[in-house]
């Protein structure tokens, strides 16, 4: 197999030879080099490098080049590469540019001129645009491959699966290339999982799946400081604080690291990030973060149930094994709420999907795709699919998309030609056998109908908190009270001469963070403060009952 391309531009005889030099030392052993002098000669090995079926994993450009800069050239070469992270190279004067950049084409980052030296200037800003860019990169033939119906909603749920994992896998249509089953298989039951080794898995679940992978569901020990319910960025924030601070963690997380957060395409105002990054960059580094600390994932895994034993907090998993701990930390997030019309629930996994997939949204490449919300989860999305489809349809039940979505995104969404937003306008009814055909909307009253075989719904979200029972104090929703919001018939049974603390349930050394818990702020950086400082709350309360 041969090696994904980086591509160096610049007209600069010195500065291409001096940056392809410092490319080939750091990366020539897993990638190859290529160089332009122009941005037309750029563009035309590109077309060879499509000709000979190759990827292109980053590109390095130079702004300023008198026939093309480098922000036109990346417009016209990302279309042929459109998952390639892309990188500017200007001078101190050119920063406008540099930021202008950034909101034309997606720039991931932007080094300025000279980068001398480069182990600290050049290579930790290209390591992390590689890491990031391997994390969803799928090679060919190699990996894990999935091969089932488009329309299945198992295979899709086992795609998700892998995808949120990040565990480079190859989908196969069976209707494309059915060769790749054997006359037996072509008789039983899809899909079929191929691992790497060659094994063959016909109808796996979930579970089965994540055995065969390796991928930790059992806990190591059956008693920690601290156990985290629920692995977003809130709960993976307080696992790195708090293992990293010396308390035996353990996470358990219902479907896969890094929640809602972990489905966004491009996350833009998070500190420290100009560029943005993806919610799926996010979770892989956070989750690198946390294994580092020695944090134990369990995922996929599910804790049932919750019960206090004098200074222990006993949690049941789905698999019958309980859990013991001084200090619980519920960091659920939410989930989906659910689209209550006619045919949604039949053909969800079928063309109706909750959250954003890139991988679904490959499958409708050049096609059109119907988005359900106004907020920034469907922002995003809407952004993201952008990149591959024909047209994106946002159907947004509110009058403008400002009432609950920051403004960035409102400008970035008027500016991408292929998005068009349909205010006041409501699904009625999904239609399709097998699989989604059409869509019933209504717009002031009207109804009409419209071709269609892709939705994707972000409608609001809602906490799922039934499994702690009566104990754990909860509002009209089900979002989880803290601090100083329970009072009343809240604390009657509240044990101890103290009140809770700002971040502790009405159970005491019981803790919730982010979007779980009752008025918190629905974003990404403030469900990692929460994580943060649930830790130095945690430690308070060990002092107290002497753990």
């Amino acid at each position: 197999m041969e090696k994904p391309v980086i591509m160096a531009v610049d007209d600069d005889p010195q500065v291409l030879g001096a940056v392809s030099r410092d490319l080939r030392r750091r990366y020539g052993e897993n990638y190859r080099i290529l160089r332009a002098d122009s941005g037309a000669n750029g563009l035309a090995a590109l077309e060879d490098i499509q000709e000979r079926e190759l990827t292109v994993a980053l590109f390095l450009v130079d702004q300023r080049m008198p026939a093309m800069s480098g922000v036109d050239f990346l417009s016209q070469a990302l279309p042929l590469f459109p998952d390639a992270r892309r990188a500017l190279l200007t001078a101190y004067a050119d920063t406008e540019a540099a930021i202008r950049a950034i909101n034309e084409v997606a720039i991931d980052h932007y080094l300025l001129k000279p980068w001398d030296p480069p182990e600290e200037q050049l290579y930790p800003v290209l390591d992390d645009l590689l890491d990031e860019w391997q994390g969803g990169y799928q090679p060919p033939f190699s990996g894990v491959r999935v091969v089932g119906h488009r329309w299945s909603p198992e295979a899709h749920l086992l795609r998700e699966f892998l995808a949120r994992h990040q565990v480079p896998y190859r989908w196969i249509n069976v209707e494309q290339e059915p060769e790749v089953l054997s006359d037996q298989e072509r008789s039983g039951s899809l899909p079929l999982v191929i691992l790497e080794d060659g094994t063959r898995l016909p109808s796996p679940t979930v579970s089965d799946l994540a055995e065969r992978l390796g991928l930790r569901r059992q806990a190591s020990a059956s008693h920690y400081d601290l156990v985290i319910v629920g692995g977003g960025p809130a709960g993976l924030a307080a696992a790195v604080y708090g293992a990293s601070e010396g308390l035996k963690t353990v996470m358990v997380e219902r479907k896969a690291p890094g929640g809602q957060a972990a489905l966004s395409s491009r996350i833009e105002n998070y500190l420290g990030f100009p560029a943005g990054l993806s919610g799926a960059d996010l979770t892989r580094r956070a989750v690198t973060q946390a294994r580092r600390f020695g944090v134990e994932i369990l995922s996929p895994q599910e804790v049932t149930a919750l019960r206090v034993q004098d200074d222990y907090r006993l949690l049941e998993l789905t698999d019958g094994a309980e859990l013991s701990c001084h200090a619980t930390l519920l960091a659920m997030g939410v989930q989906w709420r659910q689209l209550n019309v006619p045919g949604a629930e039949r053909l969800t996994g079928a063309g109706v999907y909750y959250g954003a997939g890139l991988a679904e949204a490959i499958d409708y490449s050049g096609s059109t795709i119907y988005i359900i919300g106004g907020a920034n989860s469907a922002g995003q999305a809407a952004m993201g699919f952008s990149r591959y489809a024909e047209r994106v349809v946002m159907l947004v039940r509110g009058s403008n998309l400002e009432a609950k979505m920051s403004q960035y995104l409102v400008d970035q969404i008027a500016l991408t030609a292929n998005i068009e937003v349909a205010l006041e306008t409501v699904v009625t009814e999904v239609h399709g056998e097998g699989n989604l055909k059409a869509l019933t909307l209504s717009t002031a009253g009207e109804e009409r109908r419209v071709e269609a075989h892709s939705l994707f719904i972000f409608i609001g979200a809602v906490p799922r908190t039934d499994w702690l029972g009566e104990g754990v104090v909860r509002d009209g929703r089900g979002f989880l009270i803290t601090g100083p919001g329970l009072n009343g018939d809240a604390l009657e049974s509240w044990p101890l001469e103290r009140p809770p603390m700002l971040l502790e349930t009405s159970v005491p050394g019981v803790f919730a963070v982010g979007d779980v818990r009752a008025g918190s702020v629905k974003r990404v950086a403030s469900g990692v403060g929460e994580g943060g400082v649930a830790v130095q709350l945690i430690h308070r309360y060990l002092s107290e009952v002497g753990a």
